[in-house]
């Protein structure tokens, strides 16, 4: 093969192969949540099925809303509120650490699947429920966990279990607040 034949049939893999790496890299942020870089509800959904399939004696789902979080954009705004979506995800990041999964489902609710999560429940209320820091304020920061294990399902499956987190999640709001005494 000569050189003008050979350049001629590298053009269109090299454009193959850059077109396909934009779409993989597009992808990719398209399941990933700008503010917090936690998993999109598409990122979250295989990943998070692949867990509660394969270890369903172990693995639960957990909602988390947080409380009272209009009123934090409303008197600190959007950058303040910004700060607090963050401090959440971090807080979650942590406490999945290399066993579970966290999403932001959209606006100030967040999903997880980990495992061995009802033992290690208190730890996570205690760590959503501190206050964040910002811009020399202390924002607060409240949420309400609701807890779903898998093994207590008739049959494992992540939207039933979606649905019995955000069940229990609501058990436990008075008001639209969460409730103290847990």
């Amino acid at each position: 093969m000569d050189l003008p034949t050979a350049f001629a049939a590298a053009v269109p893999l090299i454009g193959w192969t850059t077109h396909a790496t934009w779409l993989n890299r597009r992808l990719a942020t398209s399941r990933r949540d700008p503010l917090t870089g936690l998993h999109t509800r598409d990122g979250f959904t295989a990943r998070a099925h692949q867990l509660t399939q394969r270890r369903p004696d172990r693995a639960s789902v957990l909602l988390i809303d947080l409380d009272d979080f209009k009123a934090t954009n409303d008197t600190y705004g959007h950058a303040a509120g910004d700060a607090v979506l963050t401090a959440t995800a971090d807080r979650l990041s942590a406490w999945c650490g290399r066993t579970g999964i966290a999403a932001r489902l959209g606006g100030d609710e967040f999903a997880v699947v980990a495992l061995d999560a009802p033992e290690r429940l208190p730890e996570l209320r205690t760590a959503l429920n501190q206050p964040v820091p910002y811009a020399g304020l202390t924002l607060p920061a409240f949420a309400s966990v609701g807890i779903c294990p898998v093994a207590e399902l008739p049959v494992v499956s992540l939207t039933d279990a979606l649905s019995s987190a955000d069940r229990d999640m609501y058990a436990h709001k008075r008001d639209g607040r969460t409730t103290r005494r847990r």
